[in-house]
């Protein structure tokens, strides 16, 4: 039994948005859990995710650009911080209306403009000047932000039209697509950067191999269900329903936790390689190293998921990423820059891999996951807009590593504290260990 799946035991009908069965919609329709048409969406969201949040999981590498070169000579790197994390917020955040907009119908509408938005705003990082900081902060963080931002949430609930029992899987396979991009991206975009194109004609190559990915998955993927034609829910509806369901509540703020803490090695630890006197060629590919991990951490995890239940799997993956960024105060060579940035990896995208289902579990019924999936993303989003600026302040230009990395460490590690409660809590309501 999936973690995602409907639920069998009693139903807390207050928790619930609906006020009355959904008719002739998602619920009386059995998903496929297979077949050609079906992987075929997997593979189309396989894509945006390579694209789009792959390419925040990419942001270490403007980051080390940012700080050693590009504008090195008027702002901070807290202050160049701001530009990932804004971008690393809003990808989270606007799923509090891109969910809605999705089970309204607007799946391609939303899929187009991000496509359209995320190719303008990568051209114009390539016309960008040095040291003018906000032409970047307004095309990278708040422009790539909000187009990576709208395919999100629609790519993760597509899934959901044609997957049921085997949709912890299909969602980790998928999602694999950010860890892929993130190992691929960086080793281009280093490549690019440092060698003969140049930043510029080295952001203008990316943009025109992300804009063919894009055109070919918005091919692949397809909703199944029509679109709910009820009354949408209003947030503030949905917000007073779920803000009373305690289990959902303490899980939200965990994933704020969590996310607060769990980007700081992503951005920095191929800055962190360089500055303790790694080789740059080795240290370049640190990023790509991580989130070759993390290919790896949204698959494995996924397959024990569909038994053990996603909050079992989740727990111990997110504690383990909490202990890896104590460990990184010991890590001083190059040996263990590589074994940290794979196992770091693995745990990081087990967590990305294992959100959306673990969300799910606390949902009534199918037809909120999505309002659940936004609501809680927003909150998550909070915590990686403010993570790394605050890391980033914490480790100045003095380059102190242990302050970021205890407050890292303990955010996760608290994170993975109050995903331990929220399980427990649900376990009780239902009578049983969650599935």
């Amino acid at each position: 039994m999936s973690s995602c799946e409907n639920h069998t035991g009693p139903k807390k009908q207050e928790f619930s948005i609906e006020s009355e069965p959904v008719s002739d919609t998602n619920t009386e329709v059995t998903a496929p859990d297979g077949g050609l048409r079906a992987w075929l969406v997997v593979a189309g969201v396989f894509l945006t995710q390579f694209v789009g949040f792959g390419y925040t999981n990419a942001y270490g590498v403007y980051n080390d650009f940012y700080v050693r070169e590009y504008l090195a000579k008027t702002q901070t790197s807290s202050q160049i911080s701001w530009i990932g994390s804004v971008q690393l917020g809003l990808v989270m955040s606007i799923g509090l209306f891109t969910g809605r907009a999705f089970d309204a119908g607007y799946f391609y509408h939303l899929m187009i403009g991000a496509a359209l938005l995320f190719e303008f705003c990568l051209f114009m990082v390539s016309i960008s000047q040095p040291d003018h900081y906000y032409q970047l902060f307004l095309a990278q963080g708040l422009g790539l932000g909000i187009a990576i931002g709208l395919t999100y949430v629609p790519g993760l609930a597509v899934i959901s039209h044609w997957f049921q029992k085997r949709r912890a899987l299909a969602l980790g396979i998928a999602t694999s697509g950010s860890a892929l991009g993130g190992a691929i991206h960086p080793i281009l975009l280093n490549t690019w950067f440092h060698g003969s194109l140049g930043f510029h004609s080295g952001v203008k190559a990316s943009a025109g191999i992300c804009g063919g990915l894009f055109a070919i998955s918005l091919v692949l993927m397809k909703p199944r269900y029509p679109p709910n034609r009820r009354k949408p829910i209003s947030i503030l509806h949905s917000l007073r329903v779920f803000l009373k369901d305690v289990p959902y509540v303490i899980m939200a703020l965990g994933t704020f936790l969590t996310l607060t803490g769990l980007y700081y090695p992503i951005f920095f630890v191929q800055l962190n390689a360089i500055k303790n006197g790694i080789n740059p060629t080795l240290a370049f590919y640190t990023i790509a190293m991580l989130n070759g991990g993390s290919v790896l951490g949204r698959i494995v995890p996924n397959i024990f998921a569909h038994k053990a239940g996603a909050f079992n799997v989740m727990i111990p993956c997110v504690y383990s990423a909490s202990i890896l960024i104590f460990c990184t105060l010991a890590i001083n060579s190059a040996a263990g820059i590589i074994i940290f940035a794979i196992l770091y990896g693995f745990f990081q995208g087990s967590y990305a891999s294992l959100l959306a289902p673990m969300i799910g579990t606390t949902a009534v019924n199918d037809a909120e996951i999505g309002a659940r999936l936004g609501i809680c993303f927003t909150f998550t989003g909070i915590g990686g807009l403010i993570g790394t600026p605050i890391t980033g302040a914490l480790l100045s230009t003095s380059f102190i590593w242990w302050r970021p990395a205890i407050f890292s460490g303990l955010c996760v590690f608290c994170g993975a504290s109050c995903f331990l409660i929220s399980r427990t809590l649900l376990a009780r309501r239902k009578g049983r260990q969650l599935l």
